[in-house]
Formats: structure tokens, C-alpha cells, sequence
């Protein structure tokens, strides 16, 4: 009856509504300029694209449009696999392949999209229908670095999505930044900075006698490079001395991609997962959590370990609403979690947007999104861990980072970094994601083996029961979180 209840609340919602539209939309746009990435490289080589899909087609297509005969379809069943036998029959005859051999069509699932390359097996020919003498205008006729290079048009293509996005946003609206003596938590610290003086929550203040303003990698920098550090502490004015060429001592930090000093992030909550403590307990958006137990919480830092300190248990949550310190019991799960999303500092502290003009805005989308996939790659290994797998998501945990209310600045924000998601995520080398494919032509390039259609084919296949596998564990995932649970 839970479940029922659940569900029924869940499609009943506006937000659930508003949600799927943004995800949709998003995963949309994602998939065409994915797609788009290993057409349009396919066509710079002379090479014929069957089939241009947005969305997946199974039995019938909502619109699919064929140049080469002007013929445009509405909501009408796919042709039969003689009539596609004898459209391939017609046009091997030609000599060069062009854009109107391509059928352009949307599908009715709203789950992905697919770029059909002629001699190419993927997952919508197989090695069966390759028995054919390989033709010139094919994908399997061409050298190495051609197909690599159609390979990582998709991933290439997502990442410059993301870049022009960051841009857009930063030239259009702005950057929101935080100026250091504004976070009020201070930053957390490497223990490297920690021998020399530094401790988590002090607020920086100085370098070598210059003001430093917003965080930023040039202004952790100043700090790494000066010779005199002053920063806030308990509201007092310390003063720390860094050795000489002190960032020379951080090499093997700086190697292994540690950060070095990040901000603290206040514990307010942003919204509450349903019928898990922080719901059952009256927890709401704007609250602060300060304390689970005697365990103060300045910040998430300190809230993590506290959680898990207490997991399975009933513990004592002391936390800030209108400015009144007040308690409630709540239930920490096994996992030591509360359920509850963090409010990004940017909407708690005082802010100050930086503006930038077209020329500026082009570099700092790049480094936004480089920085953003560096992130994420580094954040992979979590997912070999058992907390890692339990927080694997699929549509349900895609869709529920979007606003509730339809926000244009939100949206773009949250697309570029899917984009940025996938990218990362199609670029494993797993066979059926391009990393796969990428694999096994970087293999052929260094020692001129090159797997036959069946070898292809059967990776194909193993990948495709892995991604399959995944993605039901992902979603059976979000059920049992937003529905059962």
C-alpha cells in the first residue's frame, strides 16, 4: 500500500512533470550533438551514414524522412527488412556516398538516439549482415585513424557542448563567486597545509600582504606561492610563514590530482528524500543541521563521518531554522545517510558575479569544463566501492537534480555537465560505448591486428549485456529509493 501510495504521489506531483520535460529535453540535445560528433566525421571521410535517429525506433517511427526519394512519413511503421534489403541492393551501385543516403528519422523511445555508419558493426548491424565484399564508401574500407577519429566524434562533440554551454552561461549571466572572507566556514585544508600552520576553517585572508578575493585556482595559487599567509581564525588575525618554494614540496600531491584547499560546505538543506529521516523527522528546506549528537557539524565535512558514526541508529539532530537552535530525532540508515540534498553555497553566502565579455567567456567555458571532467574521472573510483554501487542512479537520480521550476540558467547548467558525464562515461573501454571501439583501434594501430567482424560482434554483444545489467541496477536502484523506500 506504501508503494502504491508512493507512486501515485510521485506521478501525481507537478515537479515529477517539470522534471521529466528538463530531462528529456536535455538527454535530447545531449544525444543529437553525440550522434552528431560520429556523423559528421563519417561524412568528412567520404564514408555513408544508413540511418540518423534521435530517440530509438522499434516497429514504427514517429517522423522519418528519406531525401533521396523525398519521402516524409508521420507516425508510420518502419519498412520491412526487404524493402531496407533492396534500398542497400540500389545504392551500392553508387560510387560516392552522400548526405541524402541517410535516412533522418525520431524514434518513440525517449531513451537515446543511434548514427547508423554503413560497415560498421554496432548495435544496429550485426557481423551476419557484413558477409559482403567491404565497398569504398564503408566504415571497415577505411584506415585506423579515420574510424578512431569518427570513434571519438561523439565524445569530442559532447565535450565542446558542455565548453560552449560553460561560455554561454558565463558571458550571458555571469560568474556567481564567493569572496573568501564571505565563507564564513573557511576552507578545508590538505594535510600538507596542516604541518605548516593551516587549519580546517580558517578564512583566508591575505598573500604576502595582497587581499585575496574569490576562489579561484589562480588565488590558490597566490596562497601555495606566498611567503606570508593571513587568515581569519576564531576571529582573530593569525599570521602563518610557508618555507621557501613551499609549493615545490607539494609535487607529489599535486600528481596524484589532490586538491589542496577546498571550501566547507554549511550543511542547509536544499530538499529532503521522501520517507527517508530527514523527511519522517520534519526536517525541511533552509534547515542547518549543526550537530548529530554531541558530534558538531560545521560543515559536511564533519556531518559525513558523524552519519556513519551513528548508521542504523536513531540520533539527535540539532539544527538552525529563522535563526532558533531547535532538535529533533531522526533515523540514520544503514548507510549513514539522512537523505538530503545540500544547498549550493552560492545561494547561502553573499555572492559577487564576475563578468565576462564574448573573448574572455571562450577560455573559462573550457576550463570550467575541463575542470568539471577531470572531476568526474576522479570520482569514478567511488563506484568500485559498496557505497559506490548503492548510489548508482539511473533516470530517476538524472532527473531529480533538475529544479522543480522551470529555470532557464539551472537547465543549461545541469546539461553541460551531463554532457560532461558523457562523454566520460562513453569513453570507457567498454565494448558498445566508443571506448570500446577506441580500444581495439588503438590496438590495431600499434600492432596491425585487426579484430574480423565476428571477434566485433561478440564484443558487441558481452558489452551490451554489461551496459544492459548496469542500467537495470541503476534504475531498480531509484526505484527502491523514491518509491519503495
Amino acid at each position: 500500500m506504501n508503494f502504491l501510495n508512493n507512486l501515485i504521489e510521485m506521478f501525481g506531483s507537478a515537479s515529477f512533470w517539470v522534471k521529466t520535460l528538463e530531462m528529456i529535453l536535455a538527454l535530447s540535445l545531449l544525444v543529437i550533438v553525440h550522434e552528431f560528433g560520429h556523423y559528421s566525421f563519417a561524412r568528412l571521410f567520404g564514408m555513408r551514414v544508413n540511418k540518423f535517429y534521435m530517440f530509438f525506433n522499434p516497429k514504427f517511427s514517429i517522423l522519418r524522412w528519406d531525401p533521396k526519394r523525398h519521402k516524409l512519413d508521420l507516425f508510420k511503421r518502419n519498412p520491412s527488412d526487404e524493402e531496407e534489403e533492396a534500398k542497400a541492393k540500389e545504392e551500392a551501385h553508387d560510387k560516392k556516398a552522400s548526405w541524402r543516403d541517410t535516412v533522418y528519422g525520431i524514434g518513440w523511445i525517449p531513451l537515446g538516439g543511434y548514427c547508423s555508419i554503413a560497415g560498421m558493426v554496432d548495435e544496429t548491424t550485426s557481423a551476419d549482415q557484413l558477409s559482403e565484399e567491404a565497398q569504398p564508401w564503408e566504415f571497415r574500407s577505411r584506415p585506423a585513424w579515420q574510424r578512431l577519429l569518427v570513434m571519438i566524434g561523439g565524445v569530442l562533440f559532447n565535450f565542446l557542448m558542455a565548453v560552449v554551454i560553460y561560455a554561454g552561461i558565463v558571458w550571458s549571466y555571469g560568474e556567481l563567486l564567493i569572496n573568501f572572507k564571505d565563507a564564513t566556514e573557511g576552507m578545508n585544508y590538505h594535510e600538507s597545509l596542516h604541518k605548516v600552520g593551516f587549519k580546517d576553517g580558517d578564512i583566508l585572508l591575505k598573500a604576502d600582504g595582497k587581499e585575496l578575493t574569490y576562489y579561484s585556482g589562480e588565488q590558490i595559487n597566490n596562497v601555495l606561492m606566498a611567503k606570508q599567509v593571513q587568515v581569519l581564525r576564531g576571529g582573530d588575525t593569525v599570521t602563518i610563514n610557508l618555507p621557501e618554494k613551499f609549493i615545490f614540496d607539494l609535487n607529489e600531491e599535486v600528481k596524484k590530482g589532490d586538491e589542496l584547499i577546498v571550501p566547507r560546505m554549511p550543511v542547509v538543506i536544499a530538499q529532503t528524500q521522501s520517507n527517508m529521516g530527514a523527511e519522517k523527522a520534519g526536517l525541511k528546506q533552509g534547515d542547518r543541521i549543526v550537530a548529530v549528537n554531541n558530534d558538531t557539524t560545521p560543515s559536511y565535512t564533519e556531518l559525513t563521518p558523524a552519519l556513519l558514526k551513528y548508521k542504523g541508529m536513531t540520533a539527535t539532530i540539532t539544527y538552525l531554522r529563522d535563526g532558533k537552535k531547535l532538535t529533533t530525532q531522526a533515523e540514520i540508515d544503514g548507510d549513514g545517510k539522512l537523505g538530503i540534498q545540500l544547498t549550493d553555497p552560492t545561494k547561502i553566502f553573499k555572492t559577487t558575479i564576475k563578468r565576462y565579455n564574448i573573448l574572455q567567456s571562450v577560455p573559462r567555458g573550457i576550463e570550467m569544463g575541463w575542470n568539471k571532467m577531470v572531476t568526474y574521472f576522479k570520482s569514478l573510483k567511488m563506484v568500485a566501492t559498496p557505497e559506490g554501487a548503492k548510489s548508482l542512479g539511473g533516470f530517476g537520480a538524472i532527473g531529480s537534480i533538475f529544479p522543480d521550476q522551470w529555470n532557464w540558467l539551472d537547465f543549461w547548467s545541469i546539461t553541460a555537465f551531463l554532457a560532461v558525464i558523457l562523454a566520460v562515461m562513453n569513453i570507457l573501454p567498454i565494448p558498445i560505448l566508443d571506448g570500446g571501439y577506441v580500444l581495439f583501434l588503438l590496438i590495431e594501430m600499434i600492432t596491425g591486428w585487426k579484430p574480423s567482424e565476428k571477434v566485433m560482434n561478440i564484443a558487441l554483444n558481452i558489452g551490451l549485456a554489461l551496459l544492459v545489467i548496469l542500467m537495470l541496477y541503476a534504475n531498480l536502484n531509484d526505484v527502491y529509493r523514491y518509491i519503495i523506500k
